[in-house]
C-alpha cells in the first residue's frame, strides 16, 4: 500500500486543524505541522496551537520543537520536516500536512532548493549588466534571468561561485516532489473576518494578555514576530491602550489571511478549495474525504 499524503492549507480560522484530525481518524494517518509558528514552543494562546486533547492521540510532527528565544530557518524545516516524511513514507503511513505557511509547504513538497546559511556576497560593481548576463549563461544558459535585473544576477552568480550549485528557476520550484493532493479551505471574506475576530476576543477570555505578559517577561527575542504578542508588547510598553491593541491584533490578523489567499492561489494552482460550512463543518469534512477517496480511486 502506497502512502496517501493529503495537503490542508488555506488562509486562518477556516478549520484547518480540526479537517485534520477528522482525516487523521479516517485515513489512520499522522499529520505533519506546516506552520511556522507552531513550532514554537511558548506560545499556545495567540497562535490557537492545537492542544493535546484536540490531538485526540494522533502522532503529530514538528510542533514545540524549539524555543521562542531560538531562530529557526525555512530550511531547518525543510531538512527536519523531510526526514519526517520520508521516514513516514517509508513506513507505508498515511500522511496529512497541515499549515497556512506557505513558503514551508513549498519547501517541503516542492523542489525547493534552499541553503543552511545566505552565500558570502562576492563584490561583482565593477561588471556591466550585459558582462553579468554573459556570466550567468555561462552558468546556465537556461537562468531567464533579464540583462537588466543586476540584482538578480549578482544574487545569481554569488550564489553559483560562492557554493558551486545553480539557483534553480522558478519553474524548478513548482516541481512537485511528491505524489499528493491539495486541499483548501476558505470562506466569504465577510465570515471569515467575523470569524477571525470572534478568535481574537476569545483569545482574551481564555488568557491572551496573560500569556503575553508572561513571555515578555521572559525576553524571548522572537517574541514580537508572532500576531498578538506584538501588539500587546506595544500595550505593555505603554505605547497604546489595551482596545487598540485588540484592534490591531484583529485587524493584523485580517490581512495575514488575505496574504495567505493570495499566496496560495498564486503559488499554487492544483489546490481543490472548498467553501467553509461554519453552521455544519462535518458536512464540510465528509465533502472533503469523498473528494480524497474519489480522486485517489482514480490515480
Amino acid at each position: 500500500m502506497k502512502s496517501k499524503i493529503i495537503l490542508i492549507c488555506g488562509p486562518t480560522c477556516t478549520g484547518k486543524t480540526n479537517l485534520s484530525i477528522f482525516l487523521a481518524k479516517k485515513l489512520d494517518a499522522e499529520i505533519i505541522n506546516a506552520d511556522a509558528t507552531y513550532i514554537y514552543r511558548e506560545p499556545s494562546i495567540a497562535t490557537a496551537k492545537i492542544t493535546n486533547e484536540e490531538m485526540k492521540n494522533i502522532p503529530h510532527h514538528m510542533i514545540d520543537i524549539i524555543s521562542l528565544n531560538e531562530d529557526y530557518s525555512i530550511y531547518n524545516y525543510q531538512k527536519e520536516a523531510r526526514i519526517i516524511l520520508n521516514n513516514l513514507i517509508d513506513q507505508n503511513k498515511n500522511i496529512i500536512i497541515i499549515g497556512g505557511s506557505g513558503l514551508y509547504i513549498k519547501a517541503l513538497l516542492y523542489d525547493y532548493e534552499l541553503e543552511d546559511s545566505q552565500p558570502f556576497k562576492i563584490d561583482l560593481s565593477s561588471y556591466t549588466n550585459k558582462e553579468l548576463k554573459q556570466i550567468a549563461d555561462k552558468i546556465d544558459e537556461n537562468n531567464n534571468i533579464h540583462e537588466n535585473n543586476r540584482q538578480r544576477l549578482e544574487r545569481y552568480i554569488s550564489h553559483n561561485q560562492a557554493t558551486g550549485k545553480t539557483i534553480k528557476n522558478t519553474e524548478n520550484r513548482n516541481n512537485k516532489l511528491y505524489n499528493f493532493i491539495s486541499i483548501g479551505l476558505t470562506s466569504d471574506r465577510e465570515t471569515l473576518y467575523e470569524k477571525i475576530n470572534n478568535r481574537v476576543e476569545t483569545m482574551f477570555n481564555n488568557g491572551l494578555l496573560e500569556e503575553a505578559t508572561s513571555l515578555k517577561q521572559q525576553n524571548l527575542k522572537n517574541f514580537t514576530k508572532i500576531i498578538g504578542y506584538k501588539e500587546l508588547n506595544e500595550y505593555l510598553s505603554g505605547q497604546i491602550s489595551l482596545e487598540e491593541a485588540k484592534e490591531k491584533i484583529k485587524q493584523n490578523t485580517r490581512h495575514y489571511a488575505k496574504r495567505q489567499l493570495t499566496w496560495f492561489n498564486n503559488q499554487m494552482k492544483d489546490i481543490t478549495w472548498f467553501n467553509v460550512n461554519y453552521d455544519n463543518f462535518n458536512e464540510t469534512c465528509k465533502e472533503i474525504y469523498n473528494h480524497i477517496e474519489k480522486n485517489y480511486q482514480t490515480r
